[in-house]
């Protein structure tokens, strides 16, 4: 993952007239209440209606079992997206939590049900540490439901510090990750 020029992001600062740095952004996006498939699909639209954040690629959908969450979780179907953005980093973590909120989540039991989570797992080359993120996400490595729909989408990918996402997925595994084609998040 670079930060390199993009067609896709308008870099320059109308109020300055210089030019910001266009960063290429992973989201990871999964949902397990309500449904799912619309809150995916809505997410990537409120994502996609984001100034300076052009969503690039969404990949396909899949069902994966929960990871440390209750008894009474169901599967979540996950997605990963591309885009590049000029957008900070802590305006891009506001934008997700808004979309989160906007569809109902609740921040209550850690791993508990969800409407839907919108997850940054790299923001460009950065390492990013504070109190509210850590970037690249701190466990994106372990996830299957993580690696296998960004695999799809750019096979090539890199988590920063860490290694080739396929290298990543190999040791990790797909266990309780399934793809479900007959189900299309679409970049509308």
């Amino acid at each position: 993952m670079t930060e390199t020029p993009s067609p896709h992001v308008i870099d320059a600062d109308t109020l300055s007239g210089g030019l910001k740095p266009i960063r290429q952004v992973i989201l990871s996006l999964g949902s397990n209440l309500g449904d799912r498939e619309a809150n995916l699909q809505g997410a990537v639209d409120a994502l996609r209606d984001t100034p300076d954040v052009v969503v690039v690629d969404v990949s396909p959908v899949y069902e994966t079992v929960p990871v440390g969450a209750p008894d009474e979780s169901g599967p979540f179907l996950n997605i990963v997206l591309l885009a590049d953005t000029t957008v900070s980093v802590e305006t891009l973590l506001d934008r997700a939590h808004a979309v989160e909120q906007a569809f109902g989540r609740e921040r209550s039991v850690p791993g508990a049900p969800r409407t839907l989570d919108v997850d940054l797992i790299t923001y460009g080359n950065k390492a990013i540490q504070t109190d509210e993120l850590t970037v690249p996400h701190p466990r994106a490595h372990e996830r299957a439901f993580v690696l296998a729909p960004w695999l799809d989408i750019e096979p090539e990918a890199v988590l920063p510090g860490v290694g080739r996402v396929d290298d990543l997925l190999a040791q990790v595994g797909t266990e309780g990750v399934k793809r479900v084609d007959d189900l299309v998040i679409e970049l509308q």
